[in-house]
């Protein structure tokens, strides 16, 4: 028996195997056109409570079917009205009988559209933030077991001075703080279109309070209030469609996420390749189909690729808001309609990743002490060189002494495999007789405040983080694949 070839039909790998339940359901055609008819609901309520056209059993019939969306229905009427808002008000009204007459009465389709889509953004960025910050939780407890563990510093990925694996994880935290504060501050900002008309004038409002500006003011205000729960975080003004310019803001601001993710996540693969780290492997997990050896890192590299993936889609956001013609053009409906569900749906598939990784990471002190052991004589010579300054020899001379035996222990290290011989070479040095080297070689004296700094950052930075998003940081991340 041949399946219905509907079937066979593609399918984002955001809906299949990477975005959380939560997100999917924001983003569902069944919410999103639910959200239609919460702002047909308010509206036609406000109507009601200033005697403008609608009675209480018209508003009364929307309220009954709020959610019983028919989208065979809406689908119908799309295909021969060619407008999917106008399709709707006739698929409720088909449902909604009693109340048809006044349905979307003086409203045009940004009054439906932005409206919704304002909540919708704000029930997406909520749910973002409660990721990041589970992300936080797991980082800061993580960076809190391993606060004093000496582990090999790198800048431009050479060995630089030791720091502790805590400390490390802790400046991770820190990438997520900020995109934190980013998504808090853009949840602050957000704001209703409001009821405004073809061209934001509200001239249709006006004509039906009789020219009543006051009216027209008092109808947006309890719009506001029972769709939005306030009434002052409104646009002062607005086209056709609320600025596009703020959504350039929010995918920016996703995308700052973004940028936590791909940092922290490239950070712990280069130390899974180093074997100091492994992200969490599961008993039966397959890390190369040819090499049966292999533990690659698939997490976060599946939390890498997602996020390059968000920072890509901000273009959108700025070409769309930069090329909106006059009052409006629709060219931004198509784009949008991609754009901006799938950024939030990767990010939030990419922190869930992230949320796993950072409660399962496994850390192998001997491999760190071990490879901070090799580079320690060259992280010493700093000390040594003040050691000798205080013995009463030449800085400028005792710099290049130091210069010289440790390009001769690197170039031994790197063409005979050899040990660091760098401290027997000093050691035979008559130029430092007299400076203790073993005194000068360890590793808690070179990771400076590694320990108090990332004490001082879990209490003041993340605790506070913690107590804010209590309720949701024990939710388990559900990798679907």
């Amino acid at each position: 028996m041949i399946s219905d070839p509907a079937s066979h039909g593609y399918r984002s790998p955001l809906e299949t195997r990477n975005a959380s339940a939560q997100m999917r359901v924001i983003w569902s055609e069944h919410h999103r056109f639910t959200t239609w008819r919460r702002v047909w609901l308010a509206l036609a309520h406000a109507q009601m409570e200033l005697s403008l056209g609608p009675t209480a059993e018209q508003v009364e019939a929307i309220h009954r079917v709020l959610h019983s969306v028919d989208l065979d229905a809406a689908a119908k009427h799309e295909q021969r009205l060619r407008h999917d808002v106008m399709a709707h008000v006739h698929t409720l009204g088909d449902q909604a009988v009693a109340a048809r007459a006044i349905l979307h009465l003086g409203a045009t389709s940004q009054d439906v559209v932005c409206n919704a889509d304002a909540l919708l953004q704000r029930e997406a960025l909520t749910l973002i933030a409660t990721r990041l910050a589970r992300v936080i939780d797991r980082l800061g407890a993580f960076a809190h077991s391993w606060r004093d563990l000496p582990v090999l510093g790198f800048t431009h990925y050479q060995p630089a001075q030791p720091l502790t694996m805590g400390r490390r994880a802790a400046l991770w935290t820190q990438e997520f703080v900020v995109a934190l504060e980013e998504i808090e501050m853009r949840l602050g900002q957000l704001r209703l279109r409001g009821l405004r008309g073809a061209t934001g004038t509200q001239a249709s409002f006006l004509s039906l309070c009789g020219g009543d500006p006051k009216r027209v003011h008092q109808l947006e205000q309890r719009f506001a209030e029972l769709f939005w729960g306030d009434s002052k975080s409104l646009w002062s003004l607005t086209s056709q469609t609320y600025p596009r310019i703020w959504d350039a803001q929010m995918l920016s601001s996703l995308a700052i996420g973004a940028c936590a993710v791909h940092k922290t996540a490239n950070d712990i693969r280069l130390l899974c390749n180093l074997r100091e780290i492994d992200e969490p492997f599961e008993a039966e997990q397959i890390g190369s189909s040819a090499m049966p050896y292999k533990r690659n890192p698939m997490r976060c590299e599946r939390a890498t690729g997602l996020a390059r993936f968000v920072i890509s889609l901000t273009h959108n956001a700025y070409d769309t808001a930069s090329t909106q013609w006059l009052e409006r053009t629709l060219d931004d409906s198509s784009n949008r309609r991609l754009s901006i569900p799938e950024s939030f749906l990767a990010l939030d598939g990419a922190l869930e990743v992230m949320a796993n990784v950072a409660g399962g990471l496994v850390v192998y002190p001997g491999q760190c002490a071990a490879r901070l052991a090799a580079e320690l004589p060259f992280m010493a010579t700093e000390e040594i060189l003040l050691a000798a300054v205080a013995k009463g020899l030449d800085r400028q001379e005792a710099h290049e002494h130091l210069r010289k035996h440790s390009h001769a222990a690197a170039t031994r290290i790197k063409t005979e495999g050899a040990p660091n011989d760098l401290m027997s070479r000093l050691s035979g040095d008559p130029f430092f007789s007299g400076i203790q080297f073993d005194t000068l070689v360890g590793a808690a004296t070179f990771v400076g405040r590694s320990i108090e700094q990332t004490d001082d950052f879990l209490q003041a930075t993340v605790e506070p983080i913690r107590s804010r998003y209590s309720k949701t940081l024990h939710e388990e991340p559900v990798l679907r694949v």
